[in-house]
């Protein structure tokens, strides 16, 4: 299939992205591994001895950051659709997290461990109708914060990527009648044509 001009620019772009370049430096699986490193660095979301659940981890950038973070201790839980690549100290599942089953050997791996931060950078198969790819991409971001309303610990944090549009201001009351903080962030990694912003709530309340 031939390229159109969208995607010859939007490639070019991309080869020429300094996270890009940087990634493939530092040997990061993805640009949006530095993401997550300026949110966490900014508001401090590791420790060690953490239990961390990475939601839509494929290919494996936020898991990199997870596991460099935990430095061996604690735990590290990815689940994806798609395949990834084993991580040092990152129990992968592969399957769809709108799926009971695969919800279900999630909570196996968890066992009684209270889970300490959820970090979720998932986005739905874009069609290109935007009404259907931003109802999606809520969706997802629902099913993210039910399981944290059920597995995270009392004080856990949750960062979460949404897009700017329908259900969005609904989405942000139900982060803020669940966490005692919610705030917004766009980080530089983070394209500025984008409506992508990532949410933060911290402490989760009782």
């Amino acid at each position: 299939m031939k390229r159109t001009k969208t995607s010859k620019a939007w490639m070019k772009e991309h080869v020429n992205d300094f996270f890009v370049k940087q990634a493939k430096k530092e040997g990061y699986r993805s640009r949006a591994a530095y993401k997550l490193m300026e949110i966490a660095e900014r508001d401090h979301l590791f420790k060690p001895g953490m239990t961390v659940v990475d939601l839509g981890a494929a290919p494996g950038g936020w898991s990199q950051v997870a596991a460099e973070k935990l430095m061996g201790k604690g735990r590290a839980v990815a689940v994806d659709i798609l395949e990834m690549a084993p991580i040092s100290g990152v129990t992968f599942i592969q399957g769809d997290f709108r799926e009971a089953s695969v919800l279900a050997e999630l909570k196996e791996q968890l066992k009684d461990l209270p889970v300490d931060l959820v970090i979720c950078d998932m986005s739905p198969n874009i069609t290109g109708i935007g009404i259907i790819d931003q109802t999606r991409g809520m969706h997802l971001a629902e099913l993210a914060l039910e399981f944290c309303t059920e597995r995270l610990n009392s004080g856990g944090n949750f960062l979460v990527k949404v897009f700017q549009g329908s259900g969005f201001d609904e989405f942000f009351r139900a982060m803020r009648a669940t966490f005692d903080r919610v705030v917004t962030r766009k980080p530089l990694a983070s394209r500025g044509r984008s409506s992508e912003i990532y949410l933060l709530g911290l402490g989760k309340r009782d």
